[in-house]
């Protein structure tokens, strides 16, 4: 008997059988996983966003085993979480105040009140088709669901104080205030990565912070995949936005479990004087924190450029591939991360990516690859990441399996792969 749900504890990371075979991965180690049966690929999932500097950085791995050595939940307060709190804020301008948690989702859970507390409103907006974490209220109009489709005739979608907003769509943010004068934030993606890494009009993103701003409510920042993904600090910064709060994570450990709020002090006092009620036993833990500085003190050298250009690289040896074949494919998003859409246009908003997704040759080419050597996503809305330690030599393996994997595609009667 199988003890465990559907064989992983988190849905999203379930893939499917490979010659009728499940996937057990035994280790990891820079830009490569090895499965159970020895298999060695590289990865380009790397923990969903969760790894940058590359699996398994003996960096990060020895802060972690001193902290552990040392204890790893003396519950009060220690030395390390107030250091880490320093290294992150540091780059982060006028997001000095830090409060550490989990999970992306309690740090999107505990930013929503904050807001609330401090604005006295109730209603919070987030972007339709956005993926700011898996809680009930913020799990409303996720990618996949009917209201993420909510047009501009419908009446705007609202369940437990969370409303939505259409992407790239300025004159539904407008309406959004025009219609409801509780909002108390707008939470927004720098680029809609859960959807297929559709980035945002940049005259949307002023839109977004100018109205926010003239109606009193505050402007969330969701960066848990995107902040220190794309550049040292945030990529809200990096677009020339003023974000009140944000919510950063997955990078920021290297494979660590930890996330944190970053905020204007004036608003994260709210959260010292008990207006916003925070906590978590292993919030801030020494493991965590550790696994922050010494992250962040790599990130902090590391080239970010050479990093896109390799991406692109690699980007370009799935369409260059897909070309040869006959085939026009197009991508979205950055080097680091990005989405491959298996048709001639791209998308711009939810609606787009909807109609143009091809889950069938999303699901053989993730299969053609892993037997090809490279671990991609297997979803239509997936995403191909790369690490620092996918370097020259790695991403020149990789374009020769991407050829390998899309020449063995069957060919279509149009005479295309399928």
């Amino acid at each position: 008997m199988r003890h465990l749900v559907g064989g992983i504890s988190s849905a999203g990371r379930a893939v499917p059988l490979l010659d009728g075979k499940a996937l057990y991965i035994e280790r990891a180690k820079g830009p490569y996983i090895w499965t159970d049966e020895g298999v060695r690929m590289i990865d380009t999932a790397l923990g969903f966003g969760a790894v940058l500097l590359g699996h398994a950085d003996p960096v990060v791995n020895a802060a972690v085993v001193e902290a552990v050595e040392k204890g790893s939940m003396p519950a009060f307060a220690h030395a390390g979480e107030e250091t880490a709190a320093d290294a992150l804020s540091a780059p982060c301008g006028p997001l000095q105040s830090v409060i550490f948690t989990n999970s992306g989702s309690e740090a999107v859970h505990l930013a929503c009140r904050l807001a609330r507390a401090v604005t006295g409103r109730r209603i919070v907006a987030k972007i339709a088709a956005g993926f700011d974490g898996w809680f009930d209220p913020v799990a409303f109009g996720n990618a996949g669901s009917r209201e993420a489709f909510f047009g501009n005739g419908e009446s705007r979608p609202i369940r437990q104080d969370m409303t939505l907003t259409r992407y790239n769509d300025v004159a539904d943010l407008e309406r959004l205030f025009s219609d409801n004068t509780e909002i108390a934030a707008v939470i927004f993606e720098p680029m809609l990565a859960n959807a297929g890494c559709i980035e945002a009009d940049i005259s949307y993103l002023r839109a977004l912070e100018s109205l926010t701003r003239a109606h009193g409510a505050l402007l969330i920042a969701d960066e848990i995949l995107m902040g220190f993904r794309s550049r040292f600090g945030l990529a809200s910064h990096g677009l020339a936005l003023d974000p009140d709060i944000a919510t950063v994570g997955k990078a920021i450990g290297n494979g660590f479990a930890v996330a944190a709020v970053l905020g204007r002090p004036e608003i994260m006092a709210a959260a010292d004087d008990g207006r916003a009620v925070r906590a978590g036993t292993y919030c801030g833990n020494p493991v965590a924190t550790a696994a922050v500085k010494a992250t962040l003190s790599q990130l902090r050298e590391s080239d970010y450029d050479g990093l896109a250009r390799r991406g692109d690289l690699s980007r370009n040896a799935l369409v260059a591939a897909f070309a040869d074949r006959g085939a026009t494919i197009t991508t979205t998003g950055l080097g680091m991360v990005f989405t491959p859409w298996y048709a001639s246009s791209q998308p711009k908003i939810y609606e787009d990516a909807k109609s143009i997704a091809n889950p069938g040759l999303a699901v053989a080419v993730h299969r053609a690859l892993r037997r090809a050597g490279v671990m991609v996503m297997p979803q239509a809305f997936g995403r191909f990441y790369l690490s620092f330690a996918h370097d020259d030599a790695v991403c020149g393996e990789m374009a020769q399996a991407i050829r390998q994997a899309v020449d063995s595609l069957p060919t279509g009667p149009d005479g295309i792969p399928t």
